[in-house]
């Protein structure tokens, strides 16, 4: 709070301060005004510096008054901080106070609910003992008397007060042991649990498995419920245990207030006792007071003599030691009573036996209470599954209401303890108390005594010395009878003092006696109080004889009850142990299904066969369950058997519990006083147990119904027999005592409910104002809440939209890593989607060159990719729209994000403006400033405009020749996708990867531009992205156009040329744009600074205009201000002239005058008085002198003024020169602008022009592009015919070498090359032509580019010179400027100071009046405290006076039980009278068994007038005991009034005594004073005749002297006067010459001090404007210096820049280069690649025709070998060659069985050849072979395989698998590892090396190829042959495997 209070006063101190120095800047700018006009004349001021140090003074004075308010200001702030600490001190007060008043309400509340209860409780009790009274008097015999004090009542309330605390701990220890066998209880569930589940366990190992759903889901569901009902269980005892702690809560709190009263009640009764000593004392002070004026009358009598004195000292000590006597008296009856205590505490240490026997007793039965309680829960437990009836309730009910009463007793024992107890301690206290009182009043008198002792032992040495003093004074004269008077004075004096040392001692032995007499009441008191304590200690033994009696009469009956009880827990135990064992089946079954759930779903998952098994085992188990169940049904049958027997016992138990009920009833009646009280108790503890409520008031009208009948019982016994006389005295007493219990209880409940209400009126009064101070705070705090609510809500504003911009920012990422992902299949589709093109044109060549019957395969594969490639076109689509898509939500999400951004610039807008709010005073005077800060920022943000209208127009420019770009690598791409069938390297392929890769980083780069864009798109207007649009759909269709192109074959060839051009193309526009892009910066840049010097040129012609206004202003005042001041001094000076012409004329006037003086001076001289005029004259002469001097000094002044007025006309003169100097450089200036003006003007025009030559220049360069592009479509024309041309003669050159190879005639082939070779010729001049053509129009384009920057550099210098120029302008514009601006600016500058310290001055005083404020406001703050305070206290007295009013109420009350002790003893006289009669009676009937009836009626009248008599007597007795204690009380009455009386008389003696002295000491004065004043009035007469005498004497010489006097005077006066006149007017000229001596002196030095001042500033402003002119020049200086730099550093960048850019274009150009020779070799590759595919057809051709043909050669040579073979292996040989022609095996052996001679010699006469053809198809022979053609065939074949069988090279790999597919289509294509060269060359070198051999074998092995073309995986020469031709043919060498393995095979066949 502090803290708080202190932020808002200095923050409302901050915003006053700044309010009051307004104010008081006002105030003193009012009051500077006012004293500049005053003081215009003499201060007139020519120049702004002068104004700046008159405001430099002003602002000194200003913050002078500043410090002063600033103090005042700090000390107000101190007193505001003390006052708020006040006020926070008392507002904590307030608080602490408002808490206990709350306190204190609850507590009143509680106590208020309790007591009306105990209402109630007395009410019936009331209804009660009124019922019984009037039984016991229809019936009641004669009783003797019996009194009851009523200091025994608080006694016996302290008991009942007490009593609930023992019974409070019986609950807490009950609920405890709840709690322990709940614990225990849930230990041994836990246990059974554990059990339970080792059985489960050992079940498992025992191997029972699986039981039914059904059954597992019912005992869970039991389980549910068991646990259910347990939590339940616990619930409810938390719930009682609560309620408990709240119940003993409540009691703690009834038994505190309790105490509290009754500590009330024992204080009120040591008030009462106080009150009574002090009565008492007052008869004492009557005896004192008599002693008293006794002693007074001796020391009067005495007469103040030593004797007398002496004397009462004795009688004080005598009285002294009986007071000592009396207390000695006191100490004896204390140490009786100490004696009596003794004997008490004896009593109570028995009584202190027995309640532990008690008490032991107690746990006993308690403990045996506890187990039946538990038992009787066990049994509650039971019902819920088997329900018993309602007779164990009955004996709950009978064992609560037996506890109880233990309960009650063991309550009653305590309260007596207690009672004794405090009786003891309270009878110590006062004992003690008693004794330290006595002691310290003995010592405080002796202390006093020996005081007064010394005092007359000072006062015996005093009258001494006085009498030594009287005895000298008698021997002395007159003067020592003065001194007597003196002395008599000062005795007077002293008897007055001892006099009132007198009285107080007699006042002390009075105030000693009150207290001795105080002390013997206390005594008597406590003698009363012991007495009482007696009485309670014989009622107490009797009470506890009785509970003795009762309690052993409960002891038999527990133990009875214990028996039958202990029967009962057997049968329990018995069912429960069983109960116990059931519910450990049931959770070992429950744990057994569990687990054979858990094995279940485990084999249901292995085992599916087995189910039918389980099923059985488990409906055997079931069957087992069933007969358990069954069982347990037998058990409980078994169980209800045995509950029907315990309810057969509980009948006997009940029957036993009623005889219990009629020996309780009697204990019942005797303590019905304890049962209420109890009563109270239950209705407290109703709420926890309502149900048991119902119960036990059923057993409480059965017990009162019995008690009624015992009752009428007893009635009847008494009317037959004699009552016995103790029962009906006690049970009187107790009656009595009941009706004074209930008086009290009614005063008492009285008097609480009043405190009450008087505590809730002054609780509700303090909360209410209370609450008007908290008011205030909580509406603060609320108004600072709703702030912070705001902001709060502002804060999760932002929050929540920056949540939503992060996720919307999450969105975008995941929908572009989408898109990338999606771009990326798309490209991998696409590839796809080639490679398929590819295929199936691949498939369209072979079937075009192909037979022309077409296998059914292909067509399917055919029908199979197209229906892919559709298939790929519609997911194709479907991911362009899903593009498509997703960029619609990229733009969405855009806007979105864009929106939200202006939300939340708008919020920072609101923020702001509610800054702007508070900073509204700043901006009025700072407006100027920002209106040129806008410009500028307008400036800026046009420029900035343009540079990002640049920038797109550059990335927009940049977006479509990347797309172009991608465009033609695309087209690129499916163009070399087209023509490159089946040859390419890995190089390329690692090439593409390398260009995907780029295409994802350029991808990405895009995706990051994209988002860029996005935002800067978004400025752009509808128009242009409508333009865009429609540009990208073109371009889409455009795309489209050229895909159809590309997948159409007719296209392939052109798209090469395309390509190139394209790139060309590019290259140009890339240079073309640069140029472009270079152009638009320098546009942009010349606009830029065309616009700023516009906008310097305006700034310069306002700040021209501003100097030549200003120079007009200065100029008008600096003429002013000279004429002025000229004419000034002109008329000052006449006017001094005229002056002193007039002082000369007065002087001149003087001197005549002076001179007629003199005159008439001498001629007077011969009369008496000349000498002294002679010497008036002589200082008149003087005078003159001095005079004459001060008017030399006067001209001389006179003379210096002149000159000085002359010497300023001349320097106004030199000013006014310097003024036309200035004026004319001010003309000179505007020359000089005027032609900056023209010269920029010019500058403008020359921009203009130059504008246009760029436009011009661009027209050109469009004309040469449309030139360039029309030269390109004639080269593509002229490059598509020459694409024609060139594969036509690559055909007829394959086809003419082919011819050559074939054996065609050498003659065609020659002529056919020629033809070929001519047309190449021509071609490649024509190329040559073409190229020389591109270069010439290159050459243009270069040196057009270089005429376009000469041009821009020309203008570029142009425009440097032009800037050069207007620089220099601007510098000497701004050094202008800035001279100007600096004097503004100090202008400025000081009075902004000045408005500030004005400000600061009016916010202190209005901090000051705040803080005036908060002071008022504490200190009426403080007034409405005090008035509560003395509300508070007038409450308090209200109180004071009720509470004198209940001690009224109280002493009726005991007026009225006097009475009723007067009827009770009437009562009994009664009861005396009855048991005569009865007497009689007896008498008369013997006296009739004797037959004496007459005697009889004799006596029997006797009786009646004995009767009668008593009835008189009696009546009489009772009135005279009325009467008696009528007059006992006008007696005390009247005592009473007699000791007013007596002590009236006494003050009335004293008083009269008193004024007795008083008179006789006034008589004794007077007359001493009479006799004084007769001596003074004898000797004053006689010196009235002595002076009388000297008057007569000396008024004789004074009338002669004063005569003689008189006459001197008048001639004396009159020469004076005359010289006094002329004085007079010397002295008027003189003071009038010196006024104006002063003013001219004041006139000059003004003039001077003027004249310094000027010069001063003059000499400070041209200082001041050279320093600054000099720092201005090392400023510039430095800035050019940098800017040198700068440039320097500049063109040093620029050159590096142009050298970058330099090297950069040769490496493009070098790139170019590279990039055709590239693309050339490309060409050449692609050419031969075709002519290779031609040939590889021709050879399938070939190899097609020859398929199934014989090969002479081979057959010839074989047929040769089998000649040259021996004849033993001539078989092998016929037998290879039967396999070769496919000849079986049987047909071959008999062929050779039936003709095996013929055939031979026909084979070996046929075959005559050698063996050098049989290496025909394996590779070329080296040269170390020879034709041996003399071996056999065998060992020329084993010679083969040798040879074979170790290859000189290893060989080549060219499976499929270790070649890298192209794409997904899988071509297969293989390079072979030899070169063409060497395929070529080495048939050439085997026919080189083997001359002999056969001719035909040269062209055989050319014509087998040895690159195998990839149409499928093996080689096409290795496909099967068809069956249809028999002839043996020639089998061609696969490159896969040697010639050894295919030798191998045929061996195989």
């Amino acid at each position: 709070m502090a803290s708080w209070l202190g932020g808002l006063g200095s923050g409302l101190g901050q915003s006053l301060g700044q309010v009051g120095d307004s104010l008081s800047s006002l105030t003193g700018q009012i009051s500077s005004f006012t004293k500049d006009i005053l003081l215009e004349g003499a201060e007139e001021v020519g120049d702004a510096a002068t104004e700046l140090h008159m405001s430099n003074s002003r602002l000194r004075e200003i913050e002078s008054i500043n410090a002063a308010q600033k103090f005042e200001n700090d000390r107000l702030k101190k007193v505001c901080s003390d006052l708020e600490e006040k006020h926070e001190a008392a507002e904590l007060q307030i608080k602490q106070l408002s808490i206990e008043y709350r306190n204190q309400l609850q507590q009143k509340e509680v106590e208020i609910s309790h007591l009306k209860a105990r209402q109630n409780a007395l009410q019936e009790q009331l209804q009660k003992v009124q019922t019984a009274a009037q039984t016991a008097q229809l019936g009641a015999g004669v009783l003797p008397a019996a009194s009851a004090s009523a200091s025994y009542v608080p006694e016996v309330r302290h008991v009942s007060g007490f009593e609930g605390d023992d019974m409070d701990f019986g609950d807490i220890i009950w609920s405890q042991q709840e709690i322990n066998r709940l614990s225990n209880e849930v230990s041994r569930l836990e246990s059974e649990v554990d059990h339970w589940k080792q059985i489960a366990v050992s079940s498992k190992v025992q191997g029972t498995h699986d039981a039914e759903q059904s059954e597992i889901c019912k005992l869970q569901n039991v389980v549910k419920e068991l646990k259910q009902n347990l939590s339940q269980e616990i619930d409810e005892h938390q719930h009682e245990l609560s309620v408990l702690q709240d119940a003993h809560r409540q009691k703690l709190v009834e038994i505190s207030r309790r105490h509290r009263e009754e500590l009330r009640e024992y204080e009120e009764r040591i008030e009462e006792l106080e009150n009574r000593l002090q009565q008492d004392g007052v008869s004492t002070d009557a005896v004192d007071d008599s002693k008293v004026t006794e002693q007074k009358k001796k020391a009067e009598s005495l007469g103040g003599g030593q004797v007398e004195e002496l004397q009462a000292v004795k009688d004080l000590e005598d009285e002294i030691r009986k007071l000592n006597h009396k207390l000695s008296a006191a100490k004896a009856e204390n140490e009786n009573l100490l004696k009596e205590q003794e004997f008490a505490k004896l009593e109570k240490i028995q009584i202190a036996q027995d309640y532990e026997k008690l008490k032991s007793d107690f746990n006993v039965l308690q403990r045996s209470v506890a187990e039946q309680d538990a038992l009787l829960k066990e049994q509650k437990q039971l019902q819920s599954k088997a329900s018993l009836p309602q007779d164990i309730v009955n004996l709950q009910q009978a064992l609560l209401e037996a506890e109880n009463e233990i309960a009650r007793l063991s309550s009653l024992n305590q309260g007596l303890e207690k009672e004794l107890t405090s009786a003891q301690h309270k009878h110590e206290n006062i004992i003690s108390s008693n004794t330290e009182d006595q002691n310290s009043e003995i010592n405080q008198l002796r202390q006093d005594l020996e005081r007064k002792e010394q005092e007359l032992d000072e006062s015996v040495a005093e009258r001494e010395t006085l009498i030594a003093e009287l005895e000298e004074l008698d021997k002395q004269n007159q003067e020592a009878t003065q001194h007597m008077i003196t002395l008599k004075e000062q005795l007077s004096k002293q008897h007055t003092e001892t006099d009132s040392i007198i009285k107080q001692l007699k006042l002390d032995i009075e105030c000693e006696r009150k207290k001795v007499s105080e002390l013997e009441t206390e005594k008597m008191e406590t003698i009363k109080e012991l007495d009482s304590q007696k009485e309670k200690l014989s009622h107490c033994s009797y009470a506890l004889n009785d509970l003795h009696i009762t309690k052993q009469q409960l002891q038999d009956n527990i133990k009875n009850l214990q028996e039958q009880l202990r029967k009962a827990q057997d049968c329990n135990s018995h069912s429960k142990k069983e109960i116990g064992e059931l519910q450990q089946r049931l959770k070992e079954r429950e744990e057994e299904l569990h687990v054979y759930l858990s094995k279940l779903t485990e084999k249901s998952n292995e085992e599916s066969t087995c189910q039918d098994l389980i099923l059985k085992e488990r409906e055997a188990e079931i069957a087992k369950l069933q007969n358990d169940v069954s069982k347990k049904k037998q058990i409980n049958e078994d169980l209800q058997k045995s509950l029907s027997n315990l309810r057969t016992e509980n009948g006997k138990l009940i029957a036993a519990i009623e005889e219990l009920k009629q020996e309780l009833s009697d204990a019942i009646s005797e303590k019905k006083k304890v049962y209420l009280e109890k009563d109270t108790l239950v209705e407290a503890l109703k709420m926890e147990k309502r149900q048991l409520e119902s119960e036990l008031n059923e057993t409480e009208k059965r017990l009162l119904e019995q008690a009624h009948k015992y009752k009428q019982t007893i009635e009847e016994l008494s009317n037959t027999r004699s009552m016995d006389t103790t029962a009906l005295q006690l049970e009187h007493e107790r009656l009595v005592k009941l009706h004074q219990e209930k008086d009290f209880k009614l005063t008492e409940l009285k008097k609480t409910i009043e405190q009450m209400e008087a505590d809730h009126q002054e609780t509700k009064e303090m909360l209410t104002t209370s609450l008007g101070g908290q008011k205030q705070l909580t509406d603060l705090i609320k108004e600072k809440e709703v702030f912070i609510e705001k902001y709060k809500n502002q804060a999760l504003q932002v929050k929540q939209e920056l949540e939503e911009y992060m996720k919307v920012s999450k969105k975008q990422d995941v929908l572009k890593q989408s898109l990338e992902e999606k771009d990326r299949s798309l490209a991998v589709m696409k590839e796809e989607n080639n490679h398929l093109k590819e295929e199936i044109e691949r498939l369209k060549d072979q079937q075009s060159r192909s037979t022309p019957v077409v296998e059914p395969k292909t067509l399917d594969i055919i029908i199979e990719l197209e229906s892919e490639v559709t298939q790929l076109k519609v997911i194709k689509n479907s991911l362009e729209e899903e593009i498509k898509v997703h960029k619609k939500t990229i733009e969405d999400q855009n806007q979105a994000t864009v929106k939200l951004q202006q939300s939340l610039q708008e919020q920072q807008k609101e923020i702001d403006e509610s800054k702007l709010q508070c900073e509204q005073m700043n901006v009025t005077h700072e407006r100027l400033f920002l209106e040129k800060d806008e410009e500028i920022k307008n400036l800026q943000k046009t420029i900035e405009q343009i540079k990002t209208q640049l920038h797109k127009e550059r990335q927009i420019i940049q977006t479509y020749s990347s797309d172009l770009f991608q465009e033609t690598k695309v087209q690129t791409l499916n163009g070399e996708n087209g023509n490159e069938k089946h040859d390419l390297s890995k190089a390329e392929i690692e090439r593409l990867v390398k260009g995907i890769k780029e295409r994802e980083m350029e991808i990405k780069l895009l995706n990051e531009k994209n988002v860029s864009l996005s935002q800067q798109i978004d400025h752009l207007s509808k128009d242009e992205v409508g333009k865009l649009t429609r540009i990208i759909q073109e371009k889409d269709l455009e795309i489209q156009a050229l895909n159809a192109r590309v997948s159409s074959a007719s296209y392939r060839q052109d798209v090469l040329s395309l390509q190139q051009q394209l790139q060309a193309y590019v290259l140009e526009r890339e240079q073309v744009l640069a140029v472009l892009s270079e152009k638009t910066r320098e546009n942009s840049q010349l606009k830029t600074e065309y616009h700023n010097i516009m906008d310097m040129v305006a700034a310069k012609e306002a700040a021209l205009v501003r100097l030549q206004e200003e120079n007009r202003r200065l100029s008008n005042r600096s003429e002013n201000s000279s004429q002025d001041m000229s004419r000034e001094t002109i008329q000052n000076l006449s006017r001094i002239i005229r002056e002193k012409d007039i002082e000369i004329d007065a002087l001149s006037q003087k001197c005549q005058t002076l001179l007629t003086v003199l005159q008439t001076s001498s001629t007077g001289a011969d009369n008496g008085a000349g000498g002294v005029n002679s010497n008036q004259f002589e200082e008149l002469l003087q005078e003159r002198d001095k005079l004459k001097q001060q008017v030399k000094k006067m001209e001389e002044w006179k003379q210096q003024v002149i000159t000085t007025v002359q010497n300023m006309q001349h320097e106004s003169a030199h000013l006014q020169e310097e003024l036309h100097k200035l004026q004319a450089q001010i003309s000179v200036e505007s020359d000089s602008t005027s032609r900056l003006q023209v010269d920029y003007n010019g500058l403008i025009q020359s921009y203009e022009q130059n504008e246009k030559k760029l436009k011009t220049f661009s027209q050109e360069l469009a004309q040469v592009q449309h030139s360039i592009g029309q030269l390109y479509n004639t080269k593509d024309l002229l490059l598509s015919k020459l694409d024609l041309v060139t594969p036509s003669m690559a055909t007829t050159a394959t086809v003419s070498q082919l011819s050559g190879v074939q054996c065609s005639p050498p003659e065609a082939l020659s002529e056919e090359c020629k033809l070929l070779q001519n047309e190449l010729e021509q071609l490649k001049k024509r190329l040559q032509e073409k190229d020389s053509t591109i270069r010439i129009l290159q050459e243009n384009n270069q040196r057009l580019s270089d005429s376009v920057a000469t041009a821009s550099e020309i203008e570029r210098k142009s425009q440097e010179g032009t800037e050069s120029e207007m620089r220099q302008i601007k510098e000497k514009h701004d050094v202008l400027q800035k001279s100007l601006r600096e004097k503004d600016i100090l202008i400025k500058s000081k009075s902004d100071q000045l408005l500030s310290v004005s400000e600061n001055l009016s916010n202190k005083e209005n901090e000051n009046e705040l803080l005036k404020q908060a002071v008022t406001n504490l200190k009426e703050r403080n007034l409405i405290l005090e008035m509560d305070i003395r509300k508070l206290k007038e409450e308090n007295e209200t109180i004071v006076a009720k509470c004198r009013e209940k001690e009224t109420e109280f002493r009726a009350l005991q007026e009225t039980n006097m009475q009723f002790s007067m009827m009770l003893k009437e009562k009994e006289f009664e009861s005396h009278s009855m048991k005569e009669k009865a007497l009689a009676f007896e008498k008369l009937l013997k006296d009739k068994e004797q037959g004496k009836t007459g005697e009889l009626n004799q006596l029997l009248n006797e009786v009646k007038s004995m009767q009668e008599k008593a009835v008189t007597f009696q009546q009489e007795r009772d009135q005279v005991m009325v009467a008696l204690k009528q007059k006992q009380m006008e007696s005390s009455a009247l005592q009473s009034e007699v000791q007013h009386l007596h002590e009236k008389e006494q003050r009335l003696n004293q008083e009269l005594e008193r004024l007795r002295n008083h008179l006789l000491e006034m008589e004794d004065s007077y007359t001493r004073e009479a006799l004084a004043a007769e001596d003074r009035e004898v000797k004053l007469r006689k010196k009235v005749l002595i002076l009388e005498e000297k008057l007569a004497s000396s008024s004789t010489a004074v009338e002669n002297a004063s005569h003689q006097a008189s006459l001197q005077v008048e001639s004396l006066q009159e020469q004076l006067n005359l010289v006094s006149k002329q004085r007079d007017e010397t002295v008027l000229q003189l003071t009038i010459s010196q006024d104006q001596v002063k003013q001219y002196a004041l006139s000059l030095a003004n003039l001077q001090m003027v004249l310094e001042q000027f010069q001063q500033e003059e000499k400070a402003m041209y200082s001041a404007e050279l320093e600054r002119h000099q720092k201005q020049s090392a400023e510039w200086k430095k800035k050019a210096e940098n800017l040198e730099e700068k440039v320097v550093s500049l063109q040093m960048s620029l050159e590096e820049a142009n050298a970058a850019l330099d090297a950069a274009s040769r490496l493009t150009e070098q790139l170019d280069i590279k990039e055709e020779q590239i693309e050339e070799l490309k060409k050449e590759g692609e050419i031969k690649r075709e002519m290779l595919e031609d040939v590889q057809n021709k050879l399938m051709n070939l190899m097609n025709s020859t398929e199934g043909k014989v090969d002479k050669l081979l057959m010839r040579n074989l047929f040769i070998g089998h000649f040259h073979t021996p004849k033993n292996k001539r078989l092998e040989v016929l037998r290879l060659m039967g396999s070769i022609l496919g000849l079986k095996k049987e047909e071959l052996d008999q062929l050779l069985s039936e003709e095996q001679r013929g055939v031979t010699r026909w084979v070996t006469g046929w075959l005559g050849g050698g063996a050098g053809s049989k290496s025909v198809p394996s590779t070329p022979l080296r040269p170390t072979h020879q034709n041996i053609f003399n071996s056999s065939f065998s060992e020329l074949f084993v010679k083969f395989l040798e040879t074979e069988s170790c290859p000189s090279l290893p060989p080549p790999k060219l499976s499929v698998h270790h070649m890298k597919p192209l794409g997904a289509a899988g071509t297969g294509k293989i390079s072979s590892t030899l070169p063409s060269s060497q395929m070529q060359d080495s048939p050439v070198s085997g026919m080189g090396r083997r001359p002999d051999a056969n001719p035909f074998l040269a062209p055989r092995s050319a014509a087998v190829p040895l690159i195998t073309p990839a149409s499928s995986s093996g080689h096409l020469l290795m496909k099967p042959i068809s069956d249809a031709l028999p002839t043996f043919t020639p089998l061609p060498v696969s490159p896969d495997a040697s010639a050894g393995a295919v030798l191998k095979d045929l061996l195989k066949q």
